[in-house]
Parts: C-alpha cells; sequence; structure tokens
C-alpha cells in the first residue's frame, strides 16, 4: 500500500453531499450569488442557507451580504482556510480510492 490511508484526514464538515456540492462550486468560481448556487445544486432555500450557515461557522465559507435596489443580494466565496481544508478532504479521499 503505497498511498497510507488516514480516515481522520476526512473533514466531517463535508460528508453532506450538500457541502460536498457547495465548496466544489466554490473552489471554481470567485464567488456564487445565492440563487445560482441554489439552481445549481438543487436546492430550497432553506436548505442552502443552514448548510452555508454551517461551513460559515467553521470559517470555510465567507457571506457578503448588500442590497441592489430594494432587493437582498448575497454571495458567497470559499475562505482560504476552506479551500485549503477542502483540498485535505480531497487528497484524503484520493489516497482512500488508490488504498
Amino acid at each position: 500500500m503505497a498511498n497510507s490511508f488516514n480516515i481522520a484526514q476526512l473533514n466531517k464538515a463535508f460528508e453532506s453531499r450538500i457541502r460536498l456540492g457547495i465548496m466544489s462550486v466554490l473552489m471554481v468560481n470567485d464567488q456564487v450569488d445565492f440563487n445560482t448556487m441554489k439552481e445549481l445544486l438543487n436546492l430550497t432555500d432553506g436548505n442552502l442557507a443552514s448548510h452555508i450557515s454551517a461551513l460559515e461557522k467553521l470559517e470555510y465559507v465567507l457571506v457578503h451580504k448588500n442590497f441592489i435596489g430594494k432587493k437582498p443580494h448575497t454571495v458567497f466565496e470559499a475562505s482560504k482556510l476552506g479551500k485549503a481544508e477542502f483540498k485535505v478532504h480531497l487528497n484524503a479521499l484520493e489516497k482512500l480510492l488508490k488504498s
């Protein structure tokens, strides 16, 4: 077994398919707005909001809220910490698949 796999390298925060999807989208886009993320992942408002909130508490996602005219506009972005932690998680998954 050339690549030793350590289960501790898998990040529990990314076990949910929704959080995995959110981070995957944010890794390839600088910023994504609420409605675009919701459509890309086929989520309800509440489902997206709760998963974003969990990632925001861990400081993996930055949430920017402002208004365009009178309408609220929310944009998400992966933090430096979030990107680093997600890369560790993906590398661990890759090792697991190769072991």
